[in-house]
């Protein structure tokens, strides 16, 4: 992967750093929202405790083993954390799944468009991937319109392809490629928007 480790990202609004155990409170508080369990595949809902702490601990041993890149997104000189963003790498195909999600009081601000900027940059230029996909389940039309914001084309809908709770959730389907990501980014050594550098 990379020397050092994992490496911290700012935006023009946001750190985005590696999680830490005591974050595990935090992450409960927000995650165990019903409004972000019902809009995700892989949050429960009630919460249970400890699981923060133990999602949080997967995080090293994951970067390390080059499947998995997960930021705390937090607020810049305030250091709130609001939600959570990271990549599910296979490296044997360049290819990584983004998945985020961002707390209730921090909805409707832009922080998962800004952070997800950041993600992008950091997937192509320092991890060399070829590919980065997302999915969303089709009733949650907004995190589509973020994938949109971030370049990825709509690939597809797969037509009740999982089961969330008691129903079956129809999944949009998003990507971007490398090529098409460097077709909108800045040059080497131009300015990145909003700041977009991985320290």
């Amino acid at each position: 992967m990379i020397p050092g480790g994992q490496p911290t990202l700012e935006t023009e609004r946001l750190v985005l750093r590696p999680f830490e155990l005591a974050d595990a409170p935090a992450v409960k508080g927000l995650a165990g929202a019903f409004a972000i369990a019902d809009t995700t595949l892989a949050i429960p809902h009630p919460y249970p405790n400890g699981a923060a702490a133990k999602w949080i601990a997967a995080h090293e041993p994951g970067f390390a083993a080059g499947t998995l890149a997960s930021y705390a997104i937090t607020i810049r000189n305030v250091g709130a954390l609001v939600g959570a963003i990271g990549l599910i790498m296979e490296s044997s195909h360049a290819r990584a799944e983004l998945g985020y999600w961002i707390g209730v009081p921090f909805w409707r601000q832009g922080y998962a468009t800004e952070a997800g900027r950041a993600i992008l940059a950091f997937g192509f230029r320092s991890l060399q991937l070829h590919r980065i996909e997302a999915h969303y389940l089709v009733r949650n039309p907004a995190s589509g319109r973020v994938l949109e914001k971030l370049g990825m084309r709509r690939e597809g809908i797969l037509r009740q392809a999982v089961r969330k709770w008691d129903r079956f959730e129809d999944v949009g389907v998003c990507a971007i490629l490398a090529t098409e990501w460097q077709g909108k980014a800045p040059r080497s050594g131009s300015p990145l928007p909003n700041a977009l550098l991985d320290r």
